[in-house]
């Protein structure tokens, strides 16, 4: 149900663009945004994850360097069938995690060292499962296309007001019509998506690493810590905001939120929790590894 949502919506984003690009330029000015969009989809396609590490200024490690984080998402990697994903450490007190990356064999996911000392072991675990479902669902890169048009969709109507604005042979009714109301509606579509997709991260980490109560302790926590902590990373480019685990601006489940109201989220894996097999349960006592912590 979430992945055909979420196909739905794209498909309106991308009717959104089609729509506006033809309401300003006719045929002509439709193709050449649409030539454009590729263009700019095609970039981030190879590029957003480094784009996005960097803005957080994330520094790679590995065993040697942070041995706990690096063996909880191994073997939660191993637990969830997926390749090992780099991982990278942010030096900030604002706690919250996220992952990136164009597919599962080029993914990394990253937390903040203000999340890791916040948290348990097992919490911390249940975090990361949660990034490894977005890999697994491929929520990364839709996130990142969904970000990619509607941006795109903003841009032109910047443009359109601009060149169209004095041109008397265009109905300016229309044309002003449609780049208001086209970049908000493509807002509103992007941010269903990021919520739609949570629900659907939320079950698959609690799956992965076994255990629905810690992800819903964990969320409480970074929730509370994220709205007292400020994200300067999140004030200076709010469509970051989409990315964390919570949301790194304001509170969820409002018509301009990127994530579910955490009580909703905490609730519904409250819900799996008899679902999970009790040996599956027990496993999260331990290492993703199989040793005890």
């Amino acid at each position: 149900m979430n992945m055909l949502r979420t196909t739905m919506l794209l498909a309106v984003l991308t009717a959104l663009f089609m729509a506006l690009g033809y309401t300003l330029g006719g045929s002509a000015g439709a193709l050449i945004a649409l030539a454009l969009a590729f263009a700019m989809n095609l970039f981030i396609y190879w590029n957003a994850d480094r784009i996005v590490l960097r803005m957080h200024n994330a520094r790679e490690v590995d065993a040697r360097t942070a041995p706990e984080l690096y063996s909880i998402v191994h073997g939660l990697a191993l637990r969830g069938g997926l390749p090992m994903p780099k991982v990278y450490l942010i030096d900030s007190p604002h706690p919250n995690a996220f992952a990136t990356g164009r597919n599962p064999a080029h993914a990394a996911v990253a937390a903040t060292t203000g999340l890791i000392g916040m948290l348990t072991r097992e919490e911390v675990a249940a975090v990361m499962a949660h990034e490894l479902a977005h890999v697994r669902n491929r929520d990364t890169l839709v996130m990142t296309m969904t970000a990619t048009i509607a941006g795109a969709i903003s841009m032109l109507a910047n443009f359109g007001l601009f060149f169209r604005g004095n041109d008397s042979r265009g109905n300016f009714l229309a044309v002003l019509l449609a780049v208001i109301v086209a970049p908000f509606a493509a807002m509103l579509v992007q941010l269903a998506i990021s919520r739609t997709r949570e629900y659907g991260a939320d079950k698959g980490g609690a799956e992965i690493c076994g255990n629905p109560r810690a992800l819903a302790s964990a969320l409480a926590k970074v929730a509370r810590g994220a709205e007292m902590i400020p994200n300067p990373v999140a004030a200076r480019n709010p469509a970051a905001a989409s990315l964390y685990i919570v949301p790194g601006l304001g509170r969820g489940d409002s018509w301009f939120s990127t994530h579910p109201a955490t009580e909703n989220r905490i609730a519904a894996l409250e819900a799996m929790a008899p679902a999970i097999p009790s040996a599956a349960r027990s496993a999260s006592a331990l290492d993703p590894l199989g040793r005890r912590g």
